[in-house]
Parts: structure tokens; sequence; C-alpha cells
């Protein structure tokens, strides 16, 4: 006789794989967002599979609908996985020190930020105890074309990962500083690849200024940016003064994940 105990667990243990496949393709696509052919041509299942999959995770926010476009995203409960993976990777508790001494040196706002697809997002920031400062939302994603921290991000990723960037994305402008021509996107993003960082003066924030450094793994990929901002009129003249102590601890935390220049 059929041991019909077993073959349900076999058909859970299924279930589960096939879950876990779908949100470790949103993981690993380099797309801010994946709709139900794509999930089920990349993965080789049905759609009605990949909308029972969707509805589960969706219902433990792994997932999260965006009703307009009808396409699915990283969820909040994911996004907290990720920050507990780079807890447990120390990421940020290697930043800590150099994040307190960039805001100790500089007197502003020091910040961590990773890539998340097309996307990037604050992790870690140190506000330094000044009356005005730049205090930002942990965890919130932003563009990679707009402000030094995404600019040093996208800078450094191949010319293949930047090329699909631009066709899948419209360079939405946030301020008038914006850049919205993809041809000067692309000469922007050599020049910050020539002086090791990123500027940016109101790009994605009116009245703030900010610069940023990438932080390179063992490979020479781009893991995070670390940055320093502040009130435009107060930062930017100490620009050129703050930029070597920040390429400084970009340097010691590429060190740190391997890399060797």
């Amino acid at each position: 006789m059929p041991d019909t105990e077993t073959d349900g667990q076999s058909r859970s243990i299924a279930a589960v794989e096939r879950a876990m496949d779908v949100l470790l393709l949103f993981g690993r696509s380099g797309r801010a967002d994946l709709g139900v052919t794509e999930i089920a041509n990349e993965l080789g299942l049905t759609k009605a599979a990949v909308h029972r999959i969707l509805t589960a995770l969706r219902s433990r926010d792994l997932i999260t609908l965006e009703p307009s476009t009808r396409r699915y995203a990283l969820g909040h409960a994911a996004m907290a996985l990720g920050r507990a993976y780079l807890a447990r990777t120390d990421l940020r508790v290697m930043a800590g020190p150099e994040l307190r001494r960039l805001a100790s040196l500089t007197g502003e706002t020091a910040t961590l930020s990773i890539r998340r697809g097309d996307t990037r997002m604050y992790v870690d920031q140190v506000v330094p105890d000044q009356e005005l400062k730049m205090e930002l939302v942990l965890g919130q994603p932003y563009p990679l074309h707009a402000g030094s921290s995404s600019k040093a991000i996208l800078a450094y990723l191949r010319k293949e990962e930047i090329d699909e960037y631009l066709r899948r994305n419209e360079l939405t402008g946030f301020t008038d500083a914006t850049i919205v021509s993809q041809r000067k996107l692309r000469a922007e993003l050599m020049a910050v690849r020539k002086r090791g960082y990123a500027c940016s003066m109101g790009e994605r924030q009116i009245g703030a200024a900010s610069i940023a450094a990438p932080i390179l793994d063992h490979d020479g990929g781009v893991v995070a940016s670390i940055s320093v901002c502040g009130p435009l009129p107060r930062f930017e003249p100490h620009m050129d003064e703050y930029a070597p102590v920040l390429l400084d601890a970009a340097t010691t935390l590429s060190t740190q994940l391997g890399y060797a220049g």
C-alpha cells in the first residue's frame, strides 16, 4: 500500500522548495519587480502554480503586489531578512566604526547604503549632535540614478548592468538638479569612477548635499556605498576636505571584504 504520509511530506517539501525558488529569483534577478509570466518562464512553472506561491508569500509580507502594474516585488518581511543577514555577516557592524569616525571628523551625518535590484536603501547612519542636521529613513528604496549614494553604486556596476538599468528605468527627476538624460548620466558615472566618489547637490532632496564612495568585495563588485551628507550651504564648501576621509573609510571597508585594489 502507498505510504500516504510520506507522499504528503514529499509534496509539502516540493511546495516549499518551489516557494523558495520564487523568492530567491527576486533576490538574484537584479530587477525591482517581476511579473507572473516572467517568473513562470524562468523557473519552468505554470502560471497557476506561480499565482499560488505568490499568494502564500504575500500572506507573510515576503512579497508585495503593485496594483497598478500587477507586478510583484520583495516585501517588508524580505527586507527584514536582508537586514538580519547583513547584521550576521557583520557588514553593518564592520561599517559602524567608520560611520562614527566620519560623523566625528566632519560633524555631518554618515550613512551606509546597500543595493536591492534597481534600487538602493540606507541600512545604517550616524547622526551628529547638531541643531541643523540630516537624518534619513532606513529601509526605504531609492533609484540608482539620483543622489551620491545611488550613483556611487551604479557607477561601479558592470557596463552591461548599467545598460540594463537604463533600459528598464525612466530617469525620474526628484528636483531640478536630478540628471534625467542618459547621455549626461553616463558621463557623470565616468567622472565618479575617475575620482572614486560621487557628489550630489540637491539631486534627490532640495537643500541637501552629499558625497559617497563604493564599498567593493573581493571580486571588485560593488556591495554598498558609504556617504557623508548635510545641509547644502554648510556642506558644499567642505566637500573637497571631506573626500579624502570618505575614501579612506571606503578603502578600509573594501579591504576588510577582501578587495585588493
